[in-house]
């Protein structure tokens, strides 16, 4: 017979385990000694012992789950209650109830991870779909196509919920990127329709201007291109594949009608910067006929300096009223000469004038008269009112003389 502190053998080769609730039959030894029997069942609960240390790291280090730790621990627990083993089972059986609290606890920290996890998958769809709600009513169409296709990427990366939430913000998503969908549809179509009117009104601007390409109507034709090119801004952009050919020849008749009119300008202007030289000339012989002398021969050399001038042709706009400005100041001066030279021997004039000068010369010999009486009289303020008065009369006399002189 054979004992150690966890079994024993009795004599007919029965291996005994010892528990709280006593000795339980192990199994029976025939096959060798005693102290080989237990040291076999010995080695048996070792297994137990590695197998269980195993699981307990599994659990605590692997995302193993909590429905196959239960199934591996019932299965070494009902290895325990077979008692098939010699050691302490009451330890064994001690740490397999520790492990399943771990287990339970694992369970309910992965539960409430997994309630978390889907309540901030929640959130985070419910804010896609504001996202896109807010999105379909936008006009950038660009910018927020690209944008919600982002957002269909994000929802693929999120857990799913339960089926009818799921699916109930997976149609509120979908319905709103339908709408953006149709509507930026809608309004390509609508801006497809408007290019094609434009290239239509396009093509009938470019007509026109192709047939005033060779027009010599230089004024009226130049001002008919402005308001062709007005036309073609408020037209609006045709097709891309359209608008560039439609520019380049639109653009390409004006050149041709511009060019050969920069061309006629080109040579009129050589024309009258020449014609500008010749009246400038003109004008400086005329300004040597100042002062009139001899009105005469002034009138005769300005005559003839005149049908010169008006011989030579156009000069440049802005220097025209300069150079003319020369010529008409001699003009007047003549003029001024003429009539000074008419007043001067007009013999109605001077008979009028004569009379006037009479008639002034009477008021003021009568007014000396009357002065002169006021003062012997002693009425020396009559008298220095009738001195202003002569004062007057005897200007206007004084310039009745030069005139009439």
């Amino acid at each position: 017979m054979s004992s150690d502190p966890w079994g024993r053998v009795d004599e007919t080769g029965t291996v005994y385990v010892r528990t709280a609730e006593g000795e339980k039959v192990v199994g029976s030894w025939q096959a060798g000694t005693p102290e080989e029997a237990l040291a076999y069942f010995e080695r048996k609960y070792e297994g137990l012992v590695v197998e269980i240390g195993l699981l307990e790291k599994r659990v605590k280090t692997t995302d193993l789950s909590a429905k196959d730790a239960q199934t591996a621990i019932e299965h070494i627990r009902h290895q325990v209650d077979e008692h098939h083993v010699v050691g302490d089972l009451a330890a064994l059986s001690a740490r397999l109830d520790k492990l399943v609290a771990t287990v339970d606890s694992r369970r309910e920290e992965r539960k409430a991870q997994k309630a978390k996890q889907a309540d901030e998958a929640r959130s985070a769809k419910e804010a896609l779909v504001t996202e896109a709600e807010e999105l379909a009513q936008s006009e950038q169409w660009r910018s927020a196509g690209e944008r919600l296709r982002a957002l269909v990427d994000t929802w693929k990366g999120l857990p799913r919920l339960d089926r009818k939430s799921d699916d109930e913000l997976w149609h509120r998503f979908s319905h709103a990127r339908s709408a953006f969908s149709k509507r930026r549809k809608a309004h390509f179509a609508q801006l497809d329709a408007q290019r094609e009117d434009a290239r239509k009104a396009k093509e009938r601007l470019v007509a026109e201007a192709e047939a005033l390409q060779n027009s010599t109507d230089w004024g009226a034709t130049a001002a008919r291109y402005r308001e062709l090119m007005a036309d073609w801004k408020a037209a609006g952009r045709a097709q891309r594949e359209h608008e560039d050919d439609l520019w380049n020849r639109f653009r390409g008749a004006q050149d041709v009608f511009f060019a050969a009119r920069s061309g006629v300008f080109a040579e009129r202007d050589a024309e009258q910067t020449e014609n500008l030289t010749a009246k400038e000339e003109l004008a400086g012989e005329a300004e040597k006929l100042l002062p009139v002398t001899d009105l005469k021969a002034a009138r005769a050399a300005f005559r003839t300096l005149n049908e010169r001038w008006e011989a030579i042709g156009h000069v440049p706009r802005d220097a025209r009223p300069k150079v003319e400005g020369r010529m008409h100041a001699v003009e007047r001066a003549i003029q001024e000469a003429e009539e000074a030279e008419w007043r001067r021997t007009n013999p109605e004039a001077r008979a009028r004038a004569a009379g006037l000068t009479g008639q002034l010369q009477d008021a003021v010999e009568k007014l000396r008269k009357q002065i002169d009486a006021a003062r012997a009289a002693g009425n020396d303020a009559k008298a220095d009112k009738l001195s202003k008065e002569l004062e007057g009369r005897q200007a206007l006399l004084d310039q009745a003389l030069k005139g009439l002189e």
